[in-house]
Protein backbone atom coordinates (compact mmCIF):
# COMPACT_ATOMS: atom_id res chain seq x y z
CA UNK A 1 0.00 0.00 0.00
CA UNK A 2 1.24 3.43 -0.96
CA UNK A 3 0.68 6.10 1.73
CA UNK A 4 -2.57 4.64 3.16
CA UNK A 5 -4.83 6.91 5.20
CA UNK A 6 -7.94 4.75 5.74
CA UNK A 7 -7.72 0.99 5.27
CA UNK A 8 -10.57 -1.40 4.49
CA UNK A 9 -10.72 -5.07 3.54
CA UNK A 10 -10.35 -4.61 -0.24
CA UNK A 11 -9.46 -0.95 -0.73
CA UNK A 12 -7.59 1.79 1.02
CA UNK A 13 -7.95 5.54 0.77
CA UNK A 14 -4.87 7.69 0.37
CA UNK A 15 -4.13 11.35 -0.26
CA UNK A 16 -4.46 12.47 -3.86
CA UNK A 17 -1.14 13.34 -5.48
CA UNK A 18 -0.58 15.71 -8.38
CA UNK A 19 0.65 12.69 -10.37
CA UNK A 20 -2.86 11.16 -10.04
CA UNK A 21 -4.22 13.86 -12.35
CA UNK A 22 -3.00 11.91 -15.39
CA UNK A 23 -5.35 9.03 -14.44
CA UNK A 24 -8.25 11.29 -13.41
CA UNK A 25 -8.49 13.34 -16.63
CA UNK A 26 -9.65 10.44 -18.86
CA UNK A 27 -12.27 9.53 -16.22
CA UNK A 28 -13.55 13.11 -16.13
CA UNK A 29 -13.88 13.09 -19.92
CA UNK A 30 -15.58 9.67 -20.21
CA UNK A 31 -19.36 10.08 -20.71
CA UNK A 32 -20.03 6.70 -19.09
CA UNK A 33 -18.23 7.82 -15.92
CA UNK A 34 -19.57 11.38 -15.80
CA UNK A 35 -23.17 10.36 -16.49
CA UNK A 36 -23.66 10.11 -12.72
CA UNK A 37 -21.59 13.19 -11.84
CA UNK A 38 -22.15 16.90 -12.05
CA UNK A 39 -19.44 17.32 -14.69
CA UNK A 40 -20.60 18.90 -17.90
CA UNK A 41 -17.44 20.12 -19.58
CA UNK A 42 -14.16 18.52 -20.53
CA UNK A 43 -11.19 18.79 -18.21
CA UNK A 44 -7.54 19.04 -19.16
CA UNK A 45 -4.50 18.05 -17.13
CA UNK A 46 -3.88 21.57 -15.84
CA UNK A 47 -7.45 21.92 -14.53
CA UNK A 48 -7.24 18.55 -12.75
CA UNK A 49 -3.89 19.44 -11.19
CA UNK A 50 -5.36 22.73 -9.96
CA UNK A 51 -8.34 20.85 -8.48
CA UNK A 52 -5.98 18.52 -6.61
CA UNK A 53 -3.96 21.48 -5.34
CA UNK A 54 -7.09 23.31 -4.15
CA UNK A 55 -8.66 20.34 -2.39
CA UNK A 56 -5.49 19.17 -0.68
CA UNK A 57 -4.91 22.66 0.72
CA UNK A 58 -8.49 23.35 1.81
CA UNK A 59 -9.61 22.55 5.35
CA UNK A 60 -13.19 22.43 4.03
CA UNK A 61 -12.53 19.58 1.57
CA UNK A 62 -11.21 16.07 1.95
CA UNK A 63 -10.76 14.22 -1.34
CA UNK A 64 -8.94 10.89 -1.30
CA UNK A 65 -7.81 8.40 -3.92
CA UNK A 66 -9.42 4.94 -3.82
CA UNK A 67 -6.84 2.19 -4.37
CA UNK A 68 -7.22 -1.58 -4.51
CA UNK A 69 -5.10 -3.12 -1.75
CA UNK A 70 -3.94 -6.14 -3.76
CA UNK A 71 -2.58 -4.09 -6.67
CA UNK A 72 -2.24 -0.47 -5.43
CA UNK A 73 -4.26 0.49 -8.52
CA UNK A 74 -5.91 3.92 -8.22
CA UNK A 75 -9.50 3.36 -9.40
CA UNK A 76 -11.37 6.48 -8.31
CA UNK A 77 -11.81 9.24 -5.79
CA UNK A 78 -14.08 9.82 -2.81
CA UNK A 79 -14.52 12.85 -0.65
CA UNK A 80 -16.25 15.46 1.38
CA UNK A 81 -16.66 19.00 0.13
CA UNK A 82 -18.02 22.11 1.79
CA UNK A 83 -17.27 20.76 5.26
CA UNK A 84 -19.05 23.09 7.68
CA UNK A 85 -17.42 22.81 11.09
CA UNK A 86 -20.11 24.97 12.72
CA UNK A 87 -23.08 22.81 11.67
CA UNK A 88 -20.93 19.63 11.58
CA UNK A 89 -22.19 18.77 8.08
CA UNK A 90 -20.66 18.00 4.71
CA UNK A 91 -21.47 16.95 1.16
CA UNK A 92 -20.30 13.50 0.00
CA UNK A 93 -19.17 12.48 -3.47
CA UNK A 94 -17.59 9.48 -5.14
CA UNK A 95 -16.33 8.49 -8.58
CA UNK A 96 -15.09 5.07 -9.62
CA UNK A 97 -13.32 5.98 -12.83
CA UNK A 98 -11.99 2.56 -13.79
CA UNK A 99 -15.04 0.98 -15.44
CA UNK A 100 -13.50 -2.50 -15.24
CA UNK A 101 -13.74 -2.20 -11.45
CA UNK A 102 -17.44 -1.28 -11.32
CA UNK A 103 -19.74 -3.63 -9.43
CA UNK A 104 -17.05 -5.16 -7.22
CA UNK A 105 -18.00 -3.43 -3.97
CA UNK A 106 -15.04 -1.04 -3.96
CA UNK A 107 -17.24 2.06 -3.98
CA UNK A 108 -19.37 0.75 -1.13
CA UNK A 109 -16.32 0.03 0.99
CA UNK A 110 -14.72 3.41 0.19
CA UNK A 111 -17.98 5.15 1.12
CA UNK A 112 -18.19 3.24 4.40
CA UNK A 113 -14.56 4.11 5.27
CA UNK A 114 -15.03 7.81 4.63
CA UNK A 115 -18.36 8.00 6.47
CA UNK A 116 -16.78 6.30 9.51
CA UNK A 117 -13.94 8.82 9.38
CA UNK A 118 -16.38 11.71 9.06
CA UNK A 119 -18.44 10.75 12.08
CA UNK A 120 -15.75 9.37 14.37
CA UNK A 121 -12.72 11.52 13.56
CA UNK A 122 -14.05 14.77 12.09
CA UNK A 123 -16.97 14.80 14.56
CA UNK A 124 -19.55 15.41 11.83
CA UNK A 125 -23.23 15.03 12.58
CA UNK A 126 -24.69 14.99 9.05
CA UNK A 127 -23.44 13.78 5.69
CA UNK A 128 -25.57 14.53 2.65
CA UNK A 129 -25.41 13.87 -1.06
CA UNK A 130 -27.19 14.39 -4.36
CA UNK A 131 -27.87 11.43 -6.65
CA UNK A 132 -29.67 11.40 -10.00
CA UNK A 133 -32.91 9.43 -10.13
CA UNK A 134 -31.56 7.17 -12.90
CA UNK A 135 -28.62 6.01 -10.78
CA UNK A 136 -30.47 3.11 -9.14
CA UNK A 137 -27.28 1.26 -8.17
CA UNK A 138 -25.96 4.20 -6.18
CA UNK A 139 -29.33 4.83 -4.53
CA UNK A 140 -29.41 1.18 -3.42
CA UNK A 141 -25.90 1.41 -1.95
CA UNK A 142 -26.62 4.66 -0.14
CA UNK A 143 -29.80 3.20 1.37
CA UNK A 144 -27.88 0.08 2.42
CA UNK A 145 -25.43 2.34 4.25
CA UNK A 146 -28.26 4.13 6.06
CA UNK A 147 -28.83 7.25 3.97
CA UNK A 148 -32.42 8.50 4.03
CA UNK A 149 -34.20 10.21 1.18
CA UNK A 150 -34.74 13.80 2.28
CA UNK A 151 -36.17 15.41 -0.80
CA UNK A 152 -36.27 15.80 -4.53
CA UNK A 153 -34.93 18.59 -6.70
CA UNK A 154 -37.43 18.23 -9.52
CA UNK A 155 -36.05 18.20 -13.07
CA UNK A 156 -32.75 19.46 -11.72
CA UNK A 157 -30.44 18.04 -14.37
CA UNK A 158 -30.53 17.56 -18.12
CA UNK A 159 -29.09 14.36 -19.61
CA UNK A 160 -29.85 12.19 -22.60
CA UNK A 161 -32.36 14.64 -24.06
CA UNK A 162 -34.56 15.07 -21.00
CA UNK A 163 -34.75 16.50 -17.50
CA UNK A 164 -34.20 14.27 -14.48
CA UNK A 165 -34.83 14.66 -10.76
CA UNK A 166 -31.98 14.88 -8.28
CA UNK A 167 -32.59 13.03 -5.03
CA UNK A 168 -31.23 14.56 -1.84
CA UNK A 169 -30.15 11.97 0.73
CA UNK A 170 -28.72 12.42 4.20
CA UNK A 171 -27.25 10.37 7.01
CA UNK A 172 -27.06 11.44 10.65
CA UNK A 173 -24.42 10.21 13.04
CA UNK A 174 -26.94 8.50 15.43
CA UNK A 175 -28.40 6.61 12.45
CA UNK A 176 -24.93 5.44 11.42
CA UNK A 177 -23.98 4.40 14.94
CA UNK A 178 -27.24 2.51 15.42
CA UNK A 179 -26.54 0.47 12.29
CA UNK A 180 -22.73 0.06 12.24
CA UNK A 181 -21.21 0.69 15.65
Amino acid sequence: MHNPFLIGDKVYLRPLEKADAVRCVPWANDPAVTRTLKLFRPLNLQAEEQFIDRTTQSEHSLVLAIAIQATDQHIGNVGFESIDFRTRATAFGIMIGEKTEWGKGYGTEATRLLIQHGFHTLNLNRIWLHVYEYNAAAIHIYQKLGFQREGTLRQDTYRDGRYWDTIVMGLLRPEWEEQFV
